[in-house]
Parts: structure tokens; C-alpha cells; sequence
């Protein structure tokens, strides 16, 4: 069980070059309708990267801040809950607390953990601090995506209870630590692969990594977070 606050946001620009992004969330305190793709009122700028059922609800640990604050003093003053376009906030809950194919309840609604999330560089411009995106992935600060098994009525105070507990042996942590790891070993990339309820896109990102290691030797690891593209 778990303490939680909530939030939901627009469509907004970014500071310095105007890009929409609907990582600017506010706190709600009425009662949301949670669907298959997320929160009534909720909204994402890019949907090849956000959105959709598989990142219907993103969840962020609300004690990552202290660290981020830590490592980029200039933006500590909005390192606050919500500010990384969460739409969860629990101060009881990390990576280490959850496996992918989890199954909570979240008032009317259940919700299935089924990916890490990849922090994106709007975060960078978002705060003004290049190499935060990196530094969450680097040290392993990413939050999750849920999916929406039953939608529902959510409202501020309802607790996430967990439901069903994933089979897998992986926590998040683990499974996020062995997908950045440089050499990983086969068989323990095919069990993250095969973990119930993981999410299409990142199962398939996965197996593609094992058809190439089957072949080659291991490549250098890709960025752990998404680049920003170039200006159309």
C-alpha cells in the first residue's frame, strides 16, 4: 500500500525552443476518469514516444528529487513532485519495490507495471541542465509506465494497493540494471524478454538485441535516454 499524489497537464512549449511537450503537470485533487491511455485531461506532445496503453500512467519516485537537486543545485528549486511529468508521485514506492507484470489497484482502476520509462532530453531543457536526462539513466532514476487493466475513478487519497505480485525474480532496479549492462549474459537477457506482462516495444527492443548478440559480439550500450532529434 502506498501514499500517492497526482497530476495531469497540457500541451505546453519548452522554454528555449518552443518544442511542445506535456511534461508540465499539475497537481489535481478532483476526481479523474482513467482510461486505456491514461488520465481524462492528460496529454503527451510526442505520441511516438509517450502515450499509448503500454505509457497510459507514468509513475515517478517522489525521493529521486533529493538526488537530482543534489547533482543540479541551479534547478533544486523545481525539483519538485510532478515537475518530471509524472502523473503518480509516492514517496513509498522506487524500482527496487516493483516488477515488471505487477498487478495494483488504484481506486476503480487496476494498473499493470510493464516498462521503465526512458527519460527524454526534454528534460534537459525543461530545468535548463544538459546531462540530467543522462545522469536519471545513468543512475537508474527512471519511474515506470503502467498500463490500464480496468479503468475506473481515481481520486487524491486513494492508496495503490498491489494486487498480484509478478512471478518474475527481476525487480525494476535489476531489470533496468541488466538492460544497461555492457555484456549481459544471454539467458538472463531471454528472462527479462519473457517477463509476463512486459511491454511490446520494450520485449522487442530486447529480442532485437538478442538476435544481434547471438551473432556479433557485444556492441557499445546505446544511450539510455532519448536524444533530442535535430530541428526540422
Amino acid at each position: 500500500m502506498a501514499q500517492l499524489s497526482l497530476f495531469i497537464g497540457g500541451i505546453r512549449p519548452l522554454p528555449a525552443s518552443g518544442r511542445p511537450s506535456g511534461i508540465y503537470k499539475e497537481a489535481v485533487s478532483s476526481v479523474l476518469e482513467l482510461g486505456r491511455e491514461g488520465f481524462r485531461g492528460d496529454q503527451q506532445a510526442d505520441r511516438r514516444v509517450h502515450g499509448g496503453p503500454d505509457k497510459a500512467v507514468h509513475l515517478y519516485p517522489a525521493g529521486h528529487y533529493a538526488r537530482l537537486a543534489a547533482a543540479f543545485p541551479e534547478a533544486a528549486p523545481q525539483l519538485v513532485a510532478g515537475s518530471l511529468g509524472e502523473n503518480i508521485s509516492s514517496p513509498e514506492l522506487d524500482e527496487s519495490a516493483v516488477r515488471i507484470g505487477d498487478i495494483w489497484q488504484l481506486g476503480g482502476a487496476r494498473l499493470q507495471v510493464c516498462q521503465p520509462r526512458t527519460p527524454c532530453w526534454k528534460i534537459d531543457e525543461r530545468f535548463a541542465c544538459p546531462g540530467m536526462a543522462a545522469f536519471i539513466a545513468e543512475q537508474r532514476l527512471n519511474g515506470w509506465y503502467w498500463r490500464v487493466l480496468t479503468p475506473g475513478l481515481v481520486a487524491q487519497g486513494d492508496e495503490l494497493r498491489l494486487e498480484e505480485a509478478s512471478t518474475t525474480p527481476l525487480t525494476l532496479a535489476a531489470a533496468i540494471a541488466l538492460w544497461q549492462m555492457h555484456r549481459p549474459a544471454l539467458r538472463d537477457l531471454e528472462i527479462l524478454a519473457a517477463m509476463p506482462g512486459i511491454a511490446d516495444n520494450w520485449k522487442q527492443k530486447i529480442d532485437q538485441r538478442l538476435a544481434w548478440l547471438r551473432q556479433n559480439n557485444p556492441p557499445s550500450p546505446s544511450p539510455g535516454f532519448h536524444v533530442e532529434p535535430p530541428q526540422a
